[in-house]
């Protein structure tokens, strides 16, 4: 069960960078990450919980920031329910997606789980409802995604294949490249692995 922590931080957000204090580990029934976000000083800002099934569907997530609370999973698509503390703002859900996403690593790695993805085949369109920051309003985009490479590197624990993604965002042509090692996103615009108490997790072919 990796565990580990991210440097969070949006290319145009000022200081303080955020920290993601995460673990995860495979199941039989598929994956399940959580995490605790905070500041440096160890402020707390919101939390992660995403389980998704052996094809990399989403059947549970849930997350907090800046006081509101979102609740989905795949159904017709995917549905959520986001509110605030009181319940008096909450509001439901519903698009013709794929899957969700976000600025947490965990979404990286469960996308991947979707697509399942093979060096060389042709780019993966896929429509995702990502929840942003920092009152996780909920945002349908559209994204492709191929993975150029494969590539084992030596370590003290044997050899690590770390799996580099290109990922398109398609109404703005923005594309930029995601680093992947097993269940560990190990580079990605605005993320950083700063920790890893122990090796990533190998998912079955």
């Amino acid at each position: 069960m990796p565990r580990g922590r991210d440097n969070r931080q949006r290319p145009h957000d000022p200081p303080p960078h955020r920290e993601e204090h995460f673990h995860c580990a495979p199941g039989p029934s598929g994956w399940r990450y959580v995490s605790q976000i905070t500041t440096p000083t160890g402020d707390h800002r919101g939390s992660v919980d995403l389980a998704v099934d052996e094809r990399g569907r989403p059947i549970r997530l849930e997350l907090h920031a800046s006081s509101w609370q979102v609740r989905g999973a795949a159904l017709e698509g995917v549905t959520w329910v986001r509110t605030d503390p009181t319940g008096t703002h909450a509001t439901e859900g519903n698009v013709r997606a794929h899957a969700f996403t976000g600025t947490s690593p965990a979404f990286l790695i469960a996308l991947t789980r979707l697509l399942r993805l093979a060096p060389g085949e042709p780019e993966t369109r896929l429509r995702l409802v990502a929840f942003t920051d920092p009152v996780l309003a909920p945002l349908t985009v559209d994204q492709s995604w191929a993975l150029l490479k494969s590539e084992a590197h030596p370590t003290d624990n044997g050899l690590l294949t770390v799996d580099e993604y290109q990922v398109s965002t398609l109404d703005t042509g923005e594309r930029h490249t995601v680093h992947i090692a097993g269940d560990v996103v190990l580079a990605a615009p605005g993320i950083e692995l700063e920790d890893l108490d122990t090796p990533p997790s190998a998912f079955p072919a």
